[in-house]
Order: structure tokens, then sequence, then C-alpha cells
């Protein structure tokens, strides 16, 4: 069994694909009214799933947990930030120095929240 699919219950699967697409620099694999997909590398899928139809019903509110994405560097974590920035992501928390790394947080149009991070040596 392999971790595969990040599932995201979202209000409108088409407003948040744009924003993805824009943010990610792709286009989904699939696209459909009630569900969105894209397979970034190294094949994890980030699936936009209208919140309304899924069965059972999600119980946890946008932002309760984190899709993490790892840069190699500290100096990268800033250069994605006014990247998603440019591209109008909204900011939860700028780019800053935590215990394990350079980080900063994103957040999509349900709220969803987006942490870019690169470790530090210390960490």
């Amino acid at each position: 069994m392999q971790i595969h699919t990040f599932l995201l219950p979202v209000a409108d699967p088409q407003a948040s694909q744009l924003f993805y697409a824009r943010l990610l620099d792709m286009q989904p694999v699939e696209s459909s009214p009630g569900f969105v997909l894209f397979v970034l590398p190294p094949g994890i899928g980030i699936g936009l799933w209208r919140r309304d139809s899924i069965l059972p019903a999600p119980q946890a509110l946008p932002g309760c947990a984190e899709i993490g994405f790892k840069l190699d560097e500290p100096a990268a974590v800033d250069a994605a930030y006014a990247a998603w920035r440019g591209k109008g992501a909204a900011m939860a928390l700028p780019p800053s120095n935590l215990d394990f790394g350079r980080s900063f947080v994103a957040l999509d149009p349900d709220g969803h929240r987006l942490r870019v991070y690169a470790m530090t040596d210390a960490a």
C-alpha cells in the first residue's frame, strides 16, 4: 500500500482548479464538475473533490491539516513565496525561520494550508 492522493474537500472544484493550475504551473490530469486531479512529481496526487458530494461527509474544517511542499534550500522558500504571492495566493505565514527550517504557509480558496519549506542543517 502506498500513499497516492491527498483529497481536499472544496466548494467549487473548477475555481480550485484555476487556483492550483496557476500556483503549480501545471494542468490537471482529470477534470469534471465534481472532481479535479493534479499529479505532482513523484506521482502524488492532489484531488479537489466537491465537498457536498463526498461520502461520508467530511467533518473537519479546511486548515486542520497541511500539504507540505519541500524545497532544497531556504533561499528557494523566499523565491517561492514571491512567486505564489504574485499569483494571488493568500498567505497565513510569511517566510519564517522555524525550528526545522525556513517556511511559509499559503491558503487555497477553501482555506486549506499549503506549507512550503526547506530543512536547515540544524534541524
